[in-house]
């Protein structure tokens, strides 16, 4: 009781500077950015580009040049071997694994202590002070945390330094009042092979008073099942009477919440949204409820925005917070605390108000479709999938989708690999629901799809169980962050899908 009402107090009084943000956005914005550049200047990086003289913000475009991991690589191999203020003024002894990029299996951002504790850490709070605000009766404090981290190892340069999923380095560094409420131990929790890990998990869990869950959504539901089966407990509140939070990020929890919810049979339980990266943690969901997230302005990143429209351009052109406009789709461009300096991320967001700024993520610069000028993106299929479940009565485990090419004798199309917990009653109907839907919330795939003009009716299939789940595990991509792309711009992904069901 006593700790309940020390975390109320700090939230209070975090609270307090939300506000303060969410009034003052642009202000607090030039803030963080006098703050990064101050502690810039001295690195390599900083005297490499003038940080010194760095006036204003029109300057720092002018003179620094939009970065992508393939130009951040070269200082990253030198801090895993030991050097130091390269990007950054304080140590970098962490490197976030996380996916590769085309040259690359793997990248490594480095983690600070400043993005660990002013970014991250701050994060974990924030969403626990806004729930406590939105729920002042609730008793998440009363029982266990369950975080289902990724995994960590020594790098192979030096043992005074790490790599690992974001989630396992945060682990690793924890403050102690933290690890008393968290499951499970380190030991099961950094373990680097996923199924044993599960295995371990659920069995350590199972008998513990959760009240809060943090997790991607699609590993959560293989834990819960598991959790189940071993239980043989009819669903998720027989077992764990008290939980009442589940937050989730990652993906799209849209998806996955016809799941969750009958797993979880009643509207006891809250969904909070949060938006989180190896290079940084960016937007929470503050309202109860809602579709969207707070843009978190505090956090030692200064944003900027690159339109959807430019964002394949040579040297696109960015725009600052208070140039951002309700409804555009925009590529984020940021710099850190770690030493990331206007760096691309490759998300795309949507915002859904300003003052404050508030947004949704709607995908990724390279995951999408637009082979016949459709600009299919991530949050279009998300929607739509969601309205064929509910309206087809059917409960979809994941998807991917890809195009079909014209040739000589036939339109193009879209190939939807869906993987059905519950399959519809009528595949054909099915498909005809997602194209009606999918006409609805993308007007150029509408106006393709207009009398079979470039695109024909999308040709869906229905794979067996564990298809995705096989597809990762091949690809030794189980657990953590790794999740399969919804949509792609070629057919690489689609095809090996279907040659590894064809083996």
């Amino acid at each position: 009781m006593a700790l309940h009402s020390v975390f109320s107090w700090f939230m209070k009084k975090r609270l307090h500077q939300i506000e303060l943000f969410m009034k003052y956005p642009i202000e607090v914005q030039n803030e963080v950015f006098e703050k990064l550049i101050g502690m810039g200047k001295i690195t390599e990086f900083g005297k490499d580009h003038n940080f010194s003289q760095m006036m204003a913000q029109t300057h720092f475009r002018e003179q620094v040049p939009l970065q992508t991991y393939e130009d951040v690589k070269p200082y990253v191999k030198r801090l895993q071997q030991g050097e130091q203020n390269l990007l950054w003024s304080t140590p970098i002894n962490w490197f976030a694994k996380s996916s590769g990029t085309t040259s690359d299996k793997s990248k490594f951002i480095p983690v600070s202590r400043e993005a660990l504790e002013d970014c991250h850490y701050k994060a974990g709070k924030d969403l626990l002070a806004l729930y406590n605000h939105n729920h002042p009766n609730n008793k998440v404090y009363n029982g266990k945390s369950l975080v289902l981290g990724g995994s960590s190892q020594v790098n192979e340069f030096r043992t005074d330094s790490y790599y690992g999923d974001l989630s396992a380095i945060i682990i690793n560094n924890l403050p102690f009042w933290v690890e008393m409420k968290r499951i499970p131990d380190r030991e099961i929790a950094l373990m680097d092979k996923w199924e044993p890990k599960i295995e371990k998990m659920a069995q350590s869990v199972k008998d513990e008073n959760v009240t809060n869950i943090a997790g991607v959504p699609s590993w959560t539901l293989v834990l819960m099942k598991r959790i189940l089966e071993l239980t043989g407990k009819k669903n998720i509140r027989e077992v764990w009477p008290n939980l009442e939070l589940y937050m989730h990020g990652g993906v799209s929890f849209e998806p996955y919440q016809k799941q969750f919810e009958k797993l979880i049979p009643d509207n006891r339980i809250q969904y909070y949204e949060s938006y989180n990266a190896s290079e940084g943690y960016f937007g929470i969901q503050d309202r109860a409820g809602a579709h969207d997230m707070l843009l978190m302005l505090d956090y030692g990143i200064f944003y900027e925005f690159i339109p959807i429209e430019n964002v394949h351009d040579t040297n696109p052109q960015t725009i600052s917070l208070k140039e951002v406009e309700v409804g555009k789709n925009y590529e984020m461009v940021i710099s850190t605390n770690g030493g990331l300096w206007r760096y691309r991320l490759g998300d795309t967001v949507i915002f859904t108000s300003v003052f404050p700024f508030r947004i949704k993520v709607s995908g990724r610069t390279k995951h999408f479709i637009n082979a016949f000028g459709e600009e299919l993106i991530i949050d279009n299929a998300d929607q739509a999938i969601m309205r064929a479940n509910e309206i087809c009565h059917c409960t979809i485990l994941d998807f991917t989708a890809a195009p079909v090419y014209m040739s000589d004798t036939a339109q193009g199309a879209h190939e939807w690999l869906i993987e059905f917990s519950q399959a519809p009653d009528n595949l054909e109907h099915f498909t005809k629901v997602l194209d009606a839907e999918l006409k609805k919330v993308n007007s150029d795939y509408e106006a393709k799809r207009t009398g079979d003009l470039s695109l024909k009716m999308p040709i869906v299939k229905a794979v067996p169980e564990g298809t995705f789940y096989n597809w990762l595990k091949k690809r030794d991509k189980l657990g953590g962050q790794h999740k399969v792309p919804r949509l792609s711009n070629d057919r690489k992904l689609v095809d090996e899908i279907l040659s590894d069901m064809a083996d």
